[in-house]
């Protein structure tokens, strides 16, 4: 009775009371079975289905659903708006002129996000139909993988996905172990090991798994691919065995099978709830700045038009004040006109000249402005430098909308393994008490070619030194997670072939490990292989020893170290440790700790990425302790990351330390001529990084991040252990400050790399300048000051640092006052929240997984990439898009400003300018094509040289060319230009004798003259805009002013029978069989496109842009610029006031730094055969005139990049 009102008791708290384990677990019955009777209560849960959904709509709901989106659009709803408006009440234009743009713009968009999501139901249909095995009754059956349920026990074969995510229950293996490639999810190849319940491992065929009784208690399901806590209980004669369960027994959908014949496994997420799915969610959405603008020039000009129709309403009235105005002979109203108030006569009024100007709002522009996001994206990914050929992988464009975005960054926040480095490890040394042991060194008692002058390895060490030399070299074999291949073959690829022979080869998710475990190899002492929980080791004397594994205590990037917990052969129990020093060190208690401790330093400062080792023997009764403690952790559903943290806290303690190692991460090619351009281009580089401080340091002077000259400042926690935080950060902001005021005082227009700071800070330091301090009042200014110091230092390392502190830096550059543009680079899944939080985020397909990648928005093969994608897309992207935005407004003005001046000359009256086919077909049809091309084709500077000076970039900088001051330029150029159209052709129009045969003209010809000339005005301006000049401009261009006049002619040329009334018919040719007006329109045209050439060509002739000057030399040079012509004279003059600076530049000629060239004038010359860039002064500098030999070798940039 007493299990009944336990029974009924968690009923009571699952269903009334909301128990929060009950909210956060969820229990599975393997095979769908009851648990025994009296043991706990069978609640069969409802879950969903097996079913992938990756689409966004349904047949049904598509329409609704679309519109309901498009129409959140704020321009999209204003033209709806006006359009209902032109519908109720009588307008002086046709509803089909707001309505067919409209209607075009929701259609086009709507049947490119259609398609987009049939291709979804597509692949979705075609993952949810692949047929499963699942065992029932005894036997396998086939399903399709959407009819899948929780609980099912599903039978997967080698080299097949998993179709949910499953809890390994046995293998075809022994060890109940499998194999399993997650490529699909994060990117990672290696073959990683999964392992089955231990009471479950034994059952391998249909019948056995099948008479399996147990339920799953595990947690309910979230995003974290790498995070999972469960427990199994087993029932063994009614009695259950409780199981944990972790992210080791968890087999993720979408994850390969690999080198295992078969698994038998259980499904507890299925459908949406699976890690693969939730993974899906999209990322939050990211604006550019220049969207903005977009929208704050929308808002401008949406002012205008409300302060048009209020003008034209006050003066229509003030016009009608006269009776014989207000109701002349030829516009008798009706008594229902004559009684309506004069308000609301006032206000249908006031929506009419809304809907007659309402053009000024260019709708197309959102819809053109998609079209070259999505089309221009292709040119990254089709860009063949861009294409890694070791990866053979190209540049990915995962969001289109922040192309222009790559040309206006000035932060660039990266990761520095995998990112700056290659990721690719090499064991270089280990010390023991002191002793350093270089592999191959000494080879058979002979030393090595290339071995003087290094540490050799103690021949003759003590007894007690050899124990402790084997004792390490024991810990470094054992203390890993690595697996051993033995297959000649896997995956179709050969490997550890070795005269013929099959030899071992190495897989670990991490490349240290590997390093780490070859590099033993190399000096005596071999692992071989895991079997039946026994590691296998071979020693210097070919004899293998055996150690039981009894526990693994795995590594995380909090604790930063991994143990395992070894029986040797005679009964001994050891504890083995590896990890940061920072986190090794404090724990020691015994051992050389100053020897190694100096080695450590001595290492990282080379640039060398360190491990230390140590040990610790447990006796019975403390490995019992130990046993308790884990596995009390390891059962607990709620916490028990923060649980199984405390009892490995209290387990790795009490450390005898046995030595250190070093492995080298060499510089990705071309690292560091990136970083430098980049600094050029005037981007702050910042590397955040989880390495220790000297390692991390020794890698930014390799990448020349720190320069031999850069003064570096420390805010570390050695300092601040000194100091108070407080008085370190006045310290360094005292420093900063009064270098930045003595360069403020001689120089005008700081440019961003004249102070020559770097600032080093760790994780720990950081965290204390980010938390709000009570004790202290000044500490909500450190923020502030920090802040201060940055925005002068030339580059800053943050080292020591958690995945979301990258974050929070990002988050804090982004808040600051400033406002900059940010991107990140990262490759690992340490570095997704970061890029997540930058404006921009770009994902490095490397060693460590595809998450990186798959949370960017930009993905490219290797860093060196990142040059080209910035100082050349991302200029040339931008350049291209504000020019279209501008313009777009600008033919907007200059298309609806005659509009509005008609209505002084027609009473007021609403009476449009343009015919009703101009008014739709205007933007849509006429003048769209031309700017489109030129957005996805202009080229204003040759891609060689945006590469080959990458200063070019800072001219685009902080939106310089969507200022207020350009946009003012481009609306009065816009309304002159409609002024010259309109008056032009009214004071032409005042001739009454226009045409030859004594005939006047009508309205529509003239609105017909101002149109013809707006459409070539407008197509021209673009013409004297345009650069980069290829036949498909010329066809766009000139093709869209033969269609205008073409359509003309048909439209005004044919009675069409659609039509109840045809104004035009006849009127354009009427116009054309006229000199005059040929000559008018030719006049018009110049007089209006005249301001902005002359404006041209003063500026460029007095105050040439660096742009326009190098686009003057081009064209000398015919193309050729960047092969013959040092760039750097080309740059416009400097300032008055630079002296000072120029003075230190001349010192630093003399005084050459490692880091930079001789002198900064570069030159592509074509003395050899194979091109080399060589640096010296312009040949025009030469006061005597001569030409000067000078080596091409003389003063060449530096060579090869190795690690300081």
């Amino acid at each position: 009775m007493g299990m009944d009102f336990s029974t009924l008791r968690t009923l009571i708290s699952r269903y009334c009371v909301g128990e929060e384990n009950w909210v956060d677990n969820r229990t599975v019955y393997i095979g769908h079975k009851e648990p025994p009777p009296g043991t706990e209560a069978f609640i069969q849960q409802r879950y969903p289905d097996n079913r992938i959904v990756s689409s966004k709509y349904t047949f049904w709901n598509f329409i609704p659903k679309n519109m309901f989106e498009q129409f959140r659009r704020v321009a999209n709803f204003y033209f709806l708006i006006i359009f209902l408006v032109q519908l109720i009440i009588d307008t002086p234009t046709s509803p089909v002129t707001s309505g067919l743009p409209l209607f075009f713009v929701i259609t086009v968009t709507a049947v490119k996000q259609g398609y987009e999501d049939w291709l979804r139901h597509k692949a979705d249909n075609s993952v949810n139909h692949c047929p499963v095995h699942v065992v029932q009754h005894g036997k396998v059956v086939r399903k399709q993988s959407r009819k899948l349920r929780v609980g099912d026990v599903v039978l997967v074969k080698e080299d097949e996905s998993f179709p949910c995510d499953l809890i390994l229950l046995s293998s075809s293996r022994d060890d109940g172990t499998c194999f399993v490639t997650t490529a699909s999810l994060d990117g990672e190849s290696s073959h990683k090991t999964y392992y089955a319940v231990q009471d479950t491992k034994a059952y391998n065929t249909e019948q056995e798994v099948d008479s399996i009784h147990a339920t799953i208690e595990c947690e309910q399901p979230q995003p974290d691919l790498y995070k999972f806590v469960g427990r199994v209980n087993v029932y063994m004669n009614n009695e259950p065995v409780a199981r944990p369960l972790g992210s080791e027994n968890l087999l993720l959908r979408g994850a390969t099978l690999k080198n295992t014949e078969y698994i038998y496994a259980v499904a507890i997420y299925t459908g949406m709830e699976t890690k693969m799915a939730l993974n899906y969610q999209s990322k939050s959405q990211k604006r550019s700045a220049v969207e903005k603008s977009m929208n704050a020039y929308l808002v401008v000009y949406l002012c205008i038009l409300i302060s048009k129709a209020l003008i034209n309403t006050v003066l229509k009235y003030v016009w009608q004040a006269d009776p014989n105005r207000d109701e002349p002979f030829y516009n008798d109203r009706t008594e229902t006109e004559r009684q309506r108030h004069i308000l609301i006569r006032a206000f249908t009024d006031f929506l009419a000249f809304m809907v007659l100007f309402n053009y000024i709002i260019p709708v197309s522009m959102y819809v053109t402005v998609e079209m070259q996001k999505f089309l221009g994206s292709y040119f990254i990914m089709w860009d063949d430098e861009m294409f890694d050929e070791e990866l053979k992988e190209r540049a990915v464009v995962n969001t289109s909308d922040l192309n222009e975005e790559l040309g206006q960054v000035e932060y660039i926040f990266t990761d520095k393994t995998g990112t700056l480095t290659e990721n690719n490890m090499e064991f270089i040394e280990c010390c023991v008490d002191g002793h350093v042991y270089v592999p191959h060194a000494i080879c058979n008692g002979q030393v090595m070619p290339g071995a003087a002058g290094m540490d050799m390895i103690d021949t003759s060490p003590g007894p007690e030194a050899k124990e402790h030399e084997e004792l390490f070299f024991r810990a470094l074999c054992l203390c890993h997670t690595v697996q051993v291949k033995e297959e000649e073959t896997v995956d179709g690829i050969k490997h550890g072939i070795h005269q013929g022979k099959s030899t071992s080869f190495y897989i670990s998710s991490s490349p240290d490990e590997v390093a780490l475990v070859e590099g033993m190899k190399r000096l005596g002492f071999t692992y071989l292989r895991l079997k039946d929980g026994q590691m296998e080791i071979l020693n210097r004397d070919d004899e293998i020893e055996r150690f039981e594994l009894l526990e693994v205590l795995t590594f995380d990037s909090v604790r930063r170290r991994m143990s395992v917990i070894v029986r040797a052969r005679n009964g001994e129990v050891y504890l083995f440790c590896k990890g940061a020093d920072s986190s090794i060190f404090p724990r020691v208690i015994s051992g050389k700790v100053d020897e190694v401790k100096a080695r450590v330093e001595h290492n990282a400062v080379e640039g060398l990425r360190t491990l230390c080792v140590a040990y610790r023997p447990l006796s019975t009764e403390q490995y019992e302790q130990v046993c308790h403690q884990l596995s009390m952790a390891k059962l607990a559903l709620q916490d028990r990351d923060k649980r199984l943290a405390e009892a490995y806290d209290l387990i790795e303690t009490d450390l005898i330390l046995l030595g250190a190692t070093a492995v080298e991460d060499r510089l990705q090619e071309k690292a560091a001529d990136t970083i430098e351009s980049l600094h050029k281009a005037g981007m702050k580089v910042w590397v955040l990084t989880g390495d220790k401080m000297e390692t991390a340091a020794a890698t930014c002077y390799a990448s020349k991040l720190f320069h031999r000259h850069t003064q570096i400042l420390e805010l570390t926690t050695k300092r601040t252990e000194e100091q108070s935080l407080h008085d370190v950060l006045f310290d360094l902001s005292r420093t900063v400050l009064r270098h930045y005021g003595e360069i403020t005082r001689d120089i005008s227009g700081l440019s961003g790399d004249c102070t020559d700071y770097g600032l080093i800070i760790d994780g720990a330091t950081l965290s204390a300048v980010m938390r709000p301090g009570q004790e202290d009042s000044n500490s909500g200014n450190y923020k502030e000051i920090f802040l201060e110091i940055c925005r002068n230092c030339s580059a800053v390392l943050c080292c020591r640092m958690a995945p979301l502190q990258k974050a929070q830096i990002v988050k804090m550059i982004k808040a600051s006052k400033e406002h900059p543009i940010t991107l990140a680079v990262g490759d690992g899944a340490n570095d997704v929240s970061m890029i997540l939080e930058a404006h921009v985020g770009i994902g490095i397909m490397g060693k460590e997984g595809r998450q990186a990648v798959r949370n960017s928005d930009y993905a490219i093969p290797k860093f060196k990439h990142l040059k080209k994608m910035l100082l050349v897309h991302g200029h040339y992207y931008y350049i291209r898009i504000s020019e279209l935005v501008q313009y777009f407004f600008y033919k907007n003005v200059c298309f609806i400003f005659p509009q509005f001046l008609y209505q002084f000359f027609c009473g007021f009256s609403q009476q449009p300018l343009y015919d009703t086919a101009y008014l739709t077909l205007y933007n849509i049809s006429f003048t769209s094509l031309p700017i489109l091309l030129y957005s996805l084709m202009e080229q204003h500077i040759n891609m060689d040289i945006l590469k080959k000076d990458p200063s070019l970039y800072r001219d685009i900088a902080k939106n310089s060319l969507l200022r207020w001051r350009i946009f003012i330029y481009w609306t009065v150029l816009g309304v002159y230009d409609a002024i010259v159209m309109f008056f032009g052709a009214y004071f032409l129009f005042d001739n009454t004798t226009f045409t030859s045969n004594g005939q006047m003209f009508g309205n529509w010809t003239f609105g017909t003259l101002v149109f013809t000339v707006l459409v070539f005005t407008v197509t021209f301006k673009l013409v004297l805009d345009t650069h980069y000049w290829t036949w498909i401009n010329h066809f766009v261009i000139w093709g869209s002013l033969v269609f205008f006049v073409v359509f003309s002619l048909l439209w005004g040329g044919i009675i069409w029978p659609f039509l109840n009334y045809q104004r035009m018919y006849y009127v354009f040719m009427q116009m054309l069989s006229s000199g005059p007006a040929w000559l008018s329109i030719i006049l018009l045209i110049t007089a209006s496109l005249l301001p902005d050439v002359v404006k041209k060509v003063i500026c460029r002739a007095l105050w040439p842009t660096t742009t326009e000057r190098i686009q003057n030399a081009d064209k000398l040079y015919k193309g050729q610029l960047s092969e013959f012509t040092p760039l750097a004279s080309l740059h416009a003059p400097p300032k008055a006031g630079r002296h000072r600076r120029g003075s230190e530049n001349q010192r630093n000629e003399l005084n050459p730094r490692r880091s930079e060239p001789f002198n900064k004038k570069v030159m592509f010359t074509r003395w050899q055969r194979t091109p080399d860039y060589s640096t010296f002064s312009p040949l025009l500098r030469f006061a005597d005139g001569s030409c000067r030999y000078i080596p091409a070798n003389a003063y060449s940039e530096a060579g090869p990049e190795t690690s300081v």
